[in-house]
């Protein structure tokens, strides 16, 4: 008996496949969000703090799985804070 094709994953669709929900028939791997490369100039001191807390947060069991989405998360925080008009502390250190 053939199995039935709405039931196969489409191994050429841009979403990704989770082997393991595959195989055993889960809920498929929600769509990655969209992401785009971005450079920017950092002083030395910030780099090596943001890379100093990155490792300390990975040494003590936070969730942060690469330091693309710690850099996210702190920047969605002071974008959010910087909404907040003059009541922003990032608004009031620049």
């Amino acid at each position: 008996m053939m199995p039935d094709p709405k039931n196969l994953p489409d191994f050429f669709d841009t979403d990704p496949v989770d082997p393991v929900n595959a195989a055993t028939g889960g809920a498929s791997m929600p769509a990655a969000k969209p992401k785009k490369k971005a450079g920017f100039y950092l002083s030395l001191q910030v780099i090596e703090r943001f890379d100093r807390k990155f490792h300390e947060l990975k040494l003590a069991g936070a969730a942060v799985d690469n330091k693309s989405t710690l850099l996210e998360a702190a920047l969605a925080f002071a974008l959010d804070d910087l909404d907040q008009g003059e009541e922003s502390k990032v608004l009031q250190l620049l």
